[in-house]
């Protein structure tokens, strides 16, 4: 019997990573920057992590329109359905907190205990916000007492298109707490994210895209603050502004505001005096009144 031939295996090539690109998230969609620039993203060690987009004046106008055109959908849902859909945006993070838990630790060079616990409290915080939206008509709205045959009924209703600058620190909660009370109530928003850790808001970007979230109702853009600030600030198409993130820039930013907007949430300290406001572990309606506006109607009755 003739011996059978061995013959060694070749050694197989080395796998390439797929390595991620990181766009903006406008309309639900994600696009690259219309300028077509993009900036480094390090570590706390320094090491290189992945490059942002840097958005423009162009792509904060995008954003902008794109939040507008999905106002009238978003505000007219039942609160009930906005609060199913914020817990489903809680239960995909669930889903996928190993990722993110993962991406707390190499930005910010957490334990990975930390960073389960900030993911944890990201989540816990969506599912916060999607317990009020069917409750804060109740604490702020109701029959008020006059004198004549009339019945008179107060209720709020969202206030449009919210700018938002969100926290520098911790990234993945400090998005949440400052985007999560907007859309909750009905509003859309086009949020400046952390300009030194945006990975965390790309990838949140994708789990609310896979969440039963509108497309353009929640816009992100990564880049400078001080480059796209004062567009959004002064846009004539914007409602509000929340200038938690903007940190020096943030009375540049309501000068600038002042002749087209009415209400802005400048930042401030917690309940404890010793924190920013969006750590507030239990916030109640404070981060959701900012931007509510309330409707009164009056009818005869009796006649």
């Amino acid at each position: 019997m003739a011996k059978q031939r061995r013959t060694a295996e070749a050694p197989k090539p080395p796998r390439l990573a797929v390595r991620k690109t990181y766009k903006l998230y406008l309309g639900g969609a994600f696009p690259r920057s219309e300028s077509g620039r993009c900036y480094p993203v390090t570590s706390t060690d320094g090491d290189h992590l992945a490059n942002a987009a840097l958005a423009s004046r162009k792509d904060a106008r995008d954003a902008v329109a794109a939040a507008r055109k999905a106002f009238g959908g978003w505000s007219s849902r039942t609160a009930y359905n906005r609060g199913q859909i914020l817990y489903r945006v809680a239960e995909v993070l669930e889903g996928r907190r190993d990722q993110f838990a993962a991406g707390a630790e190499r930005a910010q060079g957490l334990s990975r205990a930390a960073a389960d616990e900030a993911v944890s409290a990201a989540i816990d915080r969506w599912v916060y916000y999607a317990g009020w939206t069917d409750k804060v008509a109740q604490v702020l709205g109701g029959a008020n007492p006059v004198s004549g045959p009339y019945y008179n009924h107060s209720a709020p209703e969202p206030t449009g298109v919210v700018a938002v600058f969100a926290p520098q620190g911790a990234p993945l909660l400090g998005l949440t707490s400052v985007l999560a009370p907007v859309i909750a109530t009905g509003n859309t928003a086009v949020v400046v994210v952390s300009e030194s850790a945006p990975l965390a808001a790309v990838d949140l970007a994708e789990v609310l895209a896979t969440s039963d979230v509108p497309g353009g109702v929640v816009n992100l853009l990564t880049g400078r603050v001080p480059e796209i600030g004062p567009h959004l600030a002064s846009h004539a198409d914007v409602n509000a502004l929340d200038l938690t993130g903007a940190g020096d820039l943030a009375a540049e930013f309501e000068e600038a505001a002042a002749t087209t907007l009415t209400r802005v949430l400048r930042p401030g300290p917690g309940a404890d005096g010793g924190e920013d406001a969006w750590l507030d572990p239990d916030p109640g309606t404070a981060r959701m009144t900012p931007f509510l506006e309330t409707k009164t109607v009056w009818h005869p009755i009796g006649v």
